[in-house]
Parts: C-alpha cells; structure tokens; sequence
C-alpha cells in the first residue's frame, strides 16, 4: 500500500470511530499523537490526547445521538488527508457550555444538522492534527445561539 493508502485507512478509522455513532475513545490512543491539536470553528482549539478525549465525551453527553458520517470520498496527499462529512445531533443531554458564542441549558431538544471539510496530517501512522471548516453558523442559528439577519 502507498503511504497515501495507508493515511486514509487511519484517519477512515478515526472518522468512523471517534466521529461515529458509537465513539470509542480508545482510538484517540491508538491514532493521536499525545499532543495532537484538534481545531474547529465552534469550539476552542483542543491539544493532547486527554484534552480531546475530555471535549468529546462532554460534547456526546449533551448531544446523545451525535454522529457524522463522510459525504465524499477521502483525498490523500502526502502527509495530509481531505475529508467532506455532514452530521449532527439532538441536545437532550446536560447543559453544554463549549460553543465559543455561548451555553445551552441543559436537554433544550434542539437539533443541529451541519456540513464540513476537514484537513488531517499523518505522521509516521499517527494524526498530529485535524483542522476542519465547518458551517458553524448553521449550527449556531439552529440551536438558537446565534439569530439569522
């Protein structure tokens, strides 16, 4: 396999288990180097394998059914790989506090359907990075965190 083959099998592998509908945090360990910097337009920037297990354990607990799923194939240049996802969930979970405009209380049945594009780096088998652009302000706008013009 070329070493573009192989970055897409880990980062498919991290997209399906971390991103997914079931999230297995053990694959933080198995695939994120310990200072791996996760960045999305949302959430303040996460760095380290404990920062990253702790936003997506509090991220899941408010939005129970949180999943995103890929919405093109994987491209693969290099050290780094491009994926397309959509994805989304329903907050009927505890008070969430992480969004950089703002908190919702808690279990407020709000739904959140948003699309994105997200750049990973592969390093000797492990994401040192995943920096994605996301349609936050759709996210925002439908759980009524930020109102349309």
């Amino acid at each position: 396999m070329s070493k573009e083959s192989d970055n897409k099998a880990i980062v498919g592998r991290w997209f399906t288990e971390f991103w997914g509908k079931t999230c297995n945090l053990g694959v933080v360990d198995d695939l994120a180097t310990p200072d791996m910097l996760l960045q999305y337009s949302l959430h303040a920037p996460r760095r380290g394998r404990q920062d990253i297990k702790a936003f997506m354990t509090g991220f899941r607990e408010a939005f129970p059914d949180l999943n995103f799923w890929g919405a093109a194939d994987l491209i693969a240049e290099g050290d780094y790989v491009v994926g397309r996802w959509e994805g989304g969930g329903t907050h009927t979970g505890p008070a969430f506090s992480d969004f950089l405009v703002g908190s919702l209380p808690a279990a407020t049945g709000r739904k959140m359907h948003f699309t994105g594009t997200t750049v990973l780096r592969v390093e000797n088998g492990k994401i040192t990075e995943e920096i994605g652009l996301d349609d936050g302000v759709t996210a925002l706008q439908q759980l009524g965190l930020i109102q349309q013009a």
